[in-house]
């Protein structure tokens, strides 16, 4: 028994196994070998790369999707730089993201940033920022809306620093710098998402708008002089509610882009449709959101401590939130 199993010898046994253990040997060693030699950078026989000579597994496509028995061809990436929109064989939004993601996008972004910091810079030293007499304050925003203001504000600029920088990533050199940001741009939005829904309900009813706001837009608020005449405006002004609108309506709408390019449930083409709308809808938020920071910081002396402790002076109030004031006095 000891020396005989299933009819054979123990000694035929070990025999078949040590051939078994052999080949399973060899058809690794034959796997390394083919992997270490198909590196895709090492240039095969003829010059070209691996992904040029090397067929795909076809067997796991339908036959309507299989678009070149290649992994992908040469004539295939040769054909890439003559992409354009309008191509005769342009199918669906791969061009279109493929031009507008790779030659224009981070050049807008850039053009936007340094154009509005550019523009304010100029009104900073042209008209100058307003002064008001800061003697008499009047509250106007509770604790609850400090609180909500700022954890729907830090988490929102961060995504769009973090957001800058993976567009710039690869002139910041990219690598770990790009991939933190990357994983910060993820967590501020899920924060966003929570405190800006809240900021939403909060202020919905005073952003809503109203007709002396085609006045205040007309006049440009009241800020390319000194004058010191009633602008009007409710409890937030035109600019103010335009603001509100695209920070919440355009930020939900860059949580939804976002989310559908971080898990990917889609077909490509509206993976690629979410990441075009992403930029575009960035473009506007970038430059309000730098306008926002203008106005609170620079344009009025003082102006950002009505979100800090929740007060603002009686003058300021009634001079730039003239139908607020009287509202109040009422």
């Amino acid at each position: 028994m000891l020396c005989q199993m299933y009819g054979k010898p123990l000694m035929e046994i070990k025999g078949d196994s040590m051939k078994s253990l052999l080949r399973i040997f060899l058809m690794v060693l034959g796997f390394c070998t083919f992997m270490l030699a198909a590196n895709p950078s090492v240039p095969q026989e003829g010059g070209k790369q691996y992904a040029e000579v090397t067929s795909g597994n076809n067997t796991l496509m339908k036959l309507e999707d299989k678009a070149n028995p290649k992994l992908y061809g040469g004539a295939e990436v040769a054909a890439i730089k003559t992409w354009g929109v309008g191509s005769p064989n342009s199918l669906g939004l791969g061009e279109t993201f493929t031009l507008l993601q790779g030659h224009y996008f981070s050049t807008l972004f850039a053009v936007i940033v340094v154009g509005v910091i550019l523009a304010f810079l100029g009104h900073y030293m042209v008209i100058g920022q307003k002064k008001f007499n800061h003697g008499k304050k009047i509250r106007v925003f509770s604790a609850y809306n400090i609180v909500v203001h700022w954890c729907a504000a830090v988490p929102f600029v961060l995504i769009c620093l973090t957001g800058l920088v993976m567009i710039f990533g690869d002139v910041l050199g990219g690598g770990g710098f790009v991939r933190l940001a990357r994983n910060i741009h993820g967590i501020a939005t899920i924060a966003f998402a929570i405190f800006g829904t809240l900021m939403f309900l909060m202020w919905i009813k005073n952003a809503l708008p109203k007709a002396y706001d085609i006045e205040w837009l007309m006049i440009m608020g009241g800020y390319l002089s000194q004058d010191k005449k009633p602008i009007p405006a409710g409890k937030f002004n035109a600019g103010q509610k335009m603001w509100f609108w695209v920070c919440t309506l355009g930020g939900f709408v860059m949580v939804i882009s976002g989310a559908y390019m971080f898990f990917q449930f889609a077909d490509i083409d509206t993976l690629r449709g979410m990441a075009l709308l992403h930029n575009i809808v960035g473009f506007l938020i970038i430059a309000l959101l730098i306008t926002h920071i203008y106005m609170a910081v620079f344009a009025i002396e003082g102006a950002l401590n009505s979100i800090l402790d929740g007060h603002m002076g009686e003058e300021e109030l009634a001079i730039l939130h003239s139908h607020y004031y009287k509202e109040l006095n009422a």
